[in-house]
């Protein structure tokens, strides 16, 4: 279903095959998840983050974070963090363990993270976060590793430092700068803004990807236009329609939209994500992380919200893929295609629920 953009992008020595990226979302972009929105349409894909913290390496979420069995390359791992030497350690670890390309988390805003002055709360400290910066990528220069970052406007409206962080950033060797349109201030609500990424591409000679409130191939266009980027980076919108990410594509090559998927196709999809899910997390860890992505691929859908309330009562995988299929099945008796409608929840709120939601599971 994948579907090249008219000219590639080239990081280090990868020549992605499009300009669709997929947002690096605490509990969410684990490799399953990353896997499936590349098999879709996706030409890039950067993982969760992993701490920085070397007492936690050992720990199982840092384990499966960094597994990265079967992904289709290039493997792009964040790493999160406030000390120059352990990002640099954090760096050489991950890439020890397959990671081809660092990205550097200055743009998270749970305050879990914050609160330990990393994510974006490093925008505050610009000599530390350069400090950082220089040390991650004299860590990856000599392994031939490319060095991202992803930032955000700000700290807050006052405080909209991202252009002069960025040529920062650019002049001490980082590849690409990805931008999320707001400010930390803000978490995910209000409205990111286009104007700031605009100055920064135009400040810069790396690639730079837009990032914030992309949710369908009309607003990717437009975010595209009005920033000048060389690439966009999609979150949200993605979780339970990674099919968007091909979406995107055939409209920005042809101008016209794809139907929605057939429902089995999609039935074929989110069942193949289903097993290799839970193969990384295990029966029980597995079920109960599954119901959000069964959640989110049925919000839409007729009787959508009624099968997630039944279906979180379900204690088996077994039972999960079941009640999945079946679902989808009586589904596709009535409708060939996927049939939308409209749901309760507007971007506002799915925004201020995916913030309450990383702060959460994020761990420092």
């Amino acid at each position: 279903m994948s579907t090249p953009l008219p000219g590639t992008l080239t990081l280090g020595s990868f020549v992605l095959p499009n300009r669709l990226f997929v947002a690096p979302m605490a509990g969410v972009t684990d490799r399953p998840f990353r896997v499936l929105c590349k098999k879709l349409g996706a030409g890039y894909a950067v993982s969760e983050m992993v701490t920085s913290r070397k007492d936690l390496w050992n720990s199982l979420k840092t384990s499966r974070r960094a597994n990265h069995e079967g992904e289709p390359a290039p493997i792009s791992v964040q790493i999160a963090g406030t000390d120059a030497a352990m990002m640099a350690e954090a760096a050489a670890y991950n890439i020890d363990r397959g990671a081809q390309i660092i990205d550097i988390n200055m743009g998270c805003p749970a305050k879990k993270v914050c609160n330990k002055w990393a994510g974006s709360a490093l925008m505050q400290d610009e000599a530390l976060a350069l400090q950082i910066v220089e040390a991650v990528v004299a860590a990856c220069a000599p392994r031939g590793v490319p060095v991202t970052l992803k930032m955000r406007t700000g700290w807050c409206q006052a405080e909209k430092n991202a252009v002069a962080l960025a040529r920062a950033a650019e002049s001490a060797g980082i590849a690409m700068v990805t931008v999320h349109g707001r400010t930390r201030e803000q978490g995910y609500t209000g409205h990111a803004e286009y104007d700031t990424i605009a100055a920064v591409k135009a400040a810069l000679r790396i690639p730079v990807v837009a990032n914030g409130d992309i949710d369908t191939p009309r607003k990717a266009r437009e975010v595209l236009a009005a920033t000048g980027a060389d690439a966009i980076m999609v979150g949200r919108a993605a979780q339970g329609r990674p099919w968007i990410f091909a979406e995107i594509a055939h409209f920005l090559a042809t101008g016209e939209e794809l139907p929605a998927p057939r429902v089995a196709d999609a039935k074929r999809w989110l069942v193949e994500h289903l097993h290799d899910h839970y193969a990384l997390y295990g029966e029980l860890t597995g079920m109960r992380s599954a119901r959000k992505h069964i959640g989110w691929a049925v919000r839409a859908l007729p009787g959508g919200e009624d099968f997630r309330r039944r279906m979180n009562a379900l204690e088996t995988c077994d039972d999960q893929v079941r009640a999945l299929t079946d679902w989808l099945d009586a589904l596709a008796a009535h409708h060939e295609r996927l049939p939308y409608v409209p749901t309760a929840d507007d971007a506002a709120n799915d925004g201020q629920h995916q913030d309450e939601d990383q702060e959460r599971r994020l761990t420092a």
